[in-house]
Order: C-alpha cells, then sequence, then structure tokens
C-alpha cells in the first residue's frame, strides 16, 4: 500500500492548518529516516521537486562516524551533496506525531541526477527491475521484533544502558493479559500505521519479557522495505512519546532470547501466484524450488546484507528459534528458510535469519539476487531437513561472526554479477568498518573477567 496523500490533498490539509510540517526523507545504509523537516509551505513551493543533502549520509556508521575508505565519498573528495527528489507515492500523513506528513525521497547524483546506486532504496529497486525484465514481481512480507523497556532513551543513555528493565516482567508471548499493559502504547500506534497506509495486522507479545511483535501484511518488495522502515520509526518515537524506549537491539542480554526480523517472500507472474503449482508436492512450483535453491546456495553470501553488525550474530544460537544452518524444512521454525503456506497458493518461503536491526531494502534485496541467480542457473532444490535443524549433520552453517560474512560479500561473484562492484565494494567498507570498531573497544566482559584475574 502506497502513501494515502496527494499533493492537492497535501495542500487542503496545509490550508487548513492540519499539516504544517513535511518530513523529506532518505533511507540510510542502517535503514533509518535521515533528512529534513520543511514547513508545508516551502515543500509545496521548492521541496517538491527536489531538496540536497550531504552525500556523506551513505557513508556513515550507526554513530554517524565518517571512515575513510569509501570510493563514493570521502573527506579528500569534500562531501559533496546529492540531491534527494520525493517519490510522491510514499506521501502520507504520521498521525503520531501532530501536524506531519512523510515523503521518501530516491537519492540522485547532485550533478548529472543519475541513481546513486548503494542507496538503499536504489539496491533494491535494481533487483525488482531485474524480476521484471524475467516477467515476475516480488511480494514481500516482514515481521518486526523488538522490546519495550522503562526509561525514555534519554535516562537509559546517561546510565549507560546498565539496568535495563523491560516494560513488562513475564515471557508474554501470544499472551493477551500480559500484553494488556502495553496497549497504551500499541493501540494508538497500530491505528496510527493504518492511517499512515501502513497495513498493519496484528500486535504479539514474543517469547521473553518485555517483547514484542508488529506484522505488517504482505505488499510490493519496494512498499514492504517502506512499511518496515517507517513502522519502526514510529515504534521508536511512540516509545518516547510514552516516556519508555523501544530497542532493535537483536540481542541484549546474553540470557535473553533474541529478536529477529523474518522476511517472507514469493513472486507472481502476470498477477498470479509463480510459486505455487497444483499437485505439485507442498504446491511448489519449478520456479520455486530454483529459487530456493539459489537463496540456499548463496546464503553465506548474502548474510551481511541480513545480519549487519557484530551484535547481529549473538543470536545465532541453538534453541533460541534463531537459526545456525542454512537448510530449509517444511513449517519447522529451528531452519534458516521455513516453507509456509505449503499446498496452497500462499506457499512461500520465510527467511529467518535477519535480525530485528535488519536494512529491509538491503536484506529482500540480497534475497531476491540470490533467487534470480538459482532461477537463472535452474539449481535443484535438496531435500528439506527434518527434526531439529540445530543438529542437521553435514548441513552448511550461517557464518557466525561478522568478520566471515564480510569475507563470503568481498568474495561473492553472484553479488558482484548481480549488484555491481562498487555496490558490494561500498557495503564490504561498512563491514569492515563495523568490526574494525569493535575491535577497539574494551567490553566490561574483559575487565570483568580479567582486572583481578589477569
Amino acid at each position: 500500500m502506497p502513501g494515502t496523500l496527494t499533493l492537492d490533498g497535501l495542500r487542503k490539509l496545509a490550508k487548513s492548518g492540519e499539516i504544517d510540517t513535511v518530513l523529506v526523507a532518505l533511507v540510510d545504509m542502517q535503514g533509518r529516516l535521515m533528512g529534513k523537516r520543511f514547513h508545508v509551505d516551502d515543500f509545496l513551493e521548492h521541496g517538491v521537486e527536489e531538496s540536497h543533502c550531504c552525500n556523506y549520509l551513505l557513508a556513515t556508521d550507526l554513530m554517524m562516524a565518517t571512515p575513510e575508505g569509501y570510493a563514493a565519498t570521502s573527506w579528500r573528495q569534500g562531501y559533496g551533496d546529492y540531491a534527494l527528489v520525493p517519490d510522491l507515492e510514499t506521501l502520507r500523513p504520521m498521525p503520531w506525531l501532530p501536524g506531519t506528513a512523510l515523503v521518501l525521497c530516491d537519492v540522485l547524483d547532485h550533478h548529472d541526477h543519475s541513481p546513486i546506486a548503494h542507496s538503499p532504496r536504489q539496491v533494491l529497486k535494481a533487483q525488482i527491475a531485474r524480476l521484471a525484465e524475467m516477467g515476475y514481481a516480488a511480494t514481500m512480507a516482514t515481521e518486526l521484533e523488538f522490546f519495550l523497556f522503562e526509561g525514555d532513551y534519554r535516562s537509559l543513555q546517561k546510565d549507560g544502558y546498565r539496568n535495563l528493565v523491560p516494560l513488562n516482567g513475564f515471557n508474554e508471548d501470544y499472551n493477551l493479559f500480559q500484553t494488556t499493559k502495553e496497549e497504551p502504547i500499541l493501540r494508538p500506534l497500530r491505528n496510527h500505521l493504518r492511517a499512515a497506509g501502513i497495513p498493519v495486522e496484528t500486535t504479539k507479545g514474543e517469547a521473553e519479557m518485555g517483547q514484542q511483535e508488529l506484522n505488517i501484511r504482505h505488499a510490493p518488495a519496494l512498499d514492504c522495505a517502506d512499511n518496515h522502515t517507517i513502522a519502526k520509526q514510529a515504534i521508536k518515537e511512540s516509545a518516547w512519546a510514552a516516556g519508555c524506549s523501544a530497542s532493535f537491539l537483536p540481542k541484549w542480554a546474553s540470557d535473553k532470547v533474541g529478536s529477529a526480523g523474518h522476511v517472507h517472500m514469493s513472486l507472481t507472474e502476470d498477477g498470479a501466484p509463480a510459486f505455487y503449482e497444483e499437485g505439485a508436492e507442498y504446491g511448489m512450483s519449478p520456479l520455486m524450488r530454483h529459487f530456493m535453491a539459489g537463496v540456499l546456495e548463496h546464503a553465506p553470501e548474502i548474510t551481511y546484507f541480513l545480519a549487519p553488525y557484530v551484535n547481529s550474530y549473538k543470536r545465532f544460537a541453538p534453541g533460541t528459534f534463531a537459526p545456525t544452518r542454512t537448510v530449509w524444512s517444511v513449517d519447522n521454525r529451528t531452519a534458516g528458510f521455513r516453507l509456509c503456506g505449503a499446498g496452497g497458493k500462499g506457499v512461500r518461503v520465510e527467511c529467518r535469519v535477519p535480525g530485528s536491526d535488519v536494512n529491509p531494502y538491503l536484506a529482500q534485496a540480497a534475497l531476491l539476487a540470490a533467487g534470480i541467480a538459482g532461477i537463472e542457473a535452474e539449481l535443484p532444490l535438496p531435500d528439506p531437513s527434518e527434526g531439529d535443524a540445530y543438529e542437521t549433520k553435514g548441513a552448511a552453517e550461517i557464518p557466525r561472526t561478522l568478520r566471515d560474512a564480510t569475507e563470503t560479500l568481498r568474495n561473492s561473484k553472484m553479488l558482484r554479477a548481480a549488484m555491481g562492484d562498487a555496490v558490494v565494494d561500498h557495503y564490504t567498507r561498512a563491514a569492515e568498518w563495523e568490526q574494525e570498531e569493535f575491535d577497539r573497544a574494551v567490553t566490561d566482559w574483559e575487565i570483568a573477567r580479567g582486572f583481578e584475574q589477569a
């Protein structure tokens, strides 16, 4: 579902005073919204055509550092501008922020207006275009898991995030009484997102204290990623407004279950399900089998785009519902890839590798690239894993560290062919920098273990 506002509609809301602010946003490498707040009058006069931002916004880390090593921009190149061109299909109100609307932008070269290839929205658009040339379209859905904590972000930051207390004191998986405690936050959130054109289906408690899940209806791939990103922004802003905090850190405590960001995917052809074939085993068409075989074959190479930080890899452990092996199974939550809707027209594959910190544009693009490779090569699909996939002997493992995932990304011939060397090199540098920053850090664990005993 695209945005719910037209320019004429925005003009009417501006005239009535209902909208006075427009957020003009790009999606950064981390999947966050970056941009400017326009007065609605200036947006309608000028910003609707084009705005500008510093090109370092697509070459920073989570803390907005500006590391060397990017070919696209650097101190030596002077950090010039990008052009931000609003995608008016995404224009919508943000009902949880008074008087505010939002529009997402395509990021273009300031001089020749060519698309910036490593912009996350453009990375996904490129794979959508490849599918379209083959006669297919991708339908996708994501799940957003997160924790709610007592205390606002600034208070927790001042305390060094050392005394984190979940908003609920019990495992609240599907528990309707326990989740009632969070309804002052989640009920307005569901309604606000719906009003913003985000087709929210449900919220539910997840399998840990204070853990939540928000599910959004499946949509065309780009709309799915847009919906995910806007919903994540809304969750954080709604928590802030309520005096508490929402965290999408995949693993905030060693003894707690982590948070995931599962991705569901299928293809259509002329609007009809292309993954389904009546009478076939599990209802899987040959196309689906080749697609899934490609995803399995190239899973190690795309892992960085599913797990982009050091902390991302702390989820991958047996008995946690986070996968450790690149196998597929039929409705089995221990595998990296789960077949859902077997036998019906809604048959699809769920990738269970991503954590809650995932950038949905990059994850979806990488998954589609791997699936396309499987289709093009007509790769055979191995038999499904049965039983506890954590114990599957001889199965390939998901890279267990960011360092390992960086090397599989760097050396991926498939991704270089699908995305281009410049894009792969750009994100390889992002992965290297994240590891370098962690390697420089001295952790609480090291001090507690060795301060006296070493």
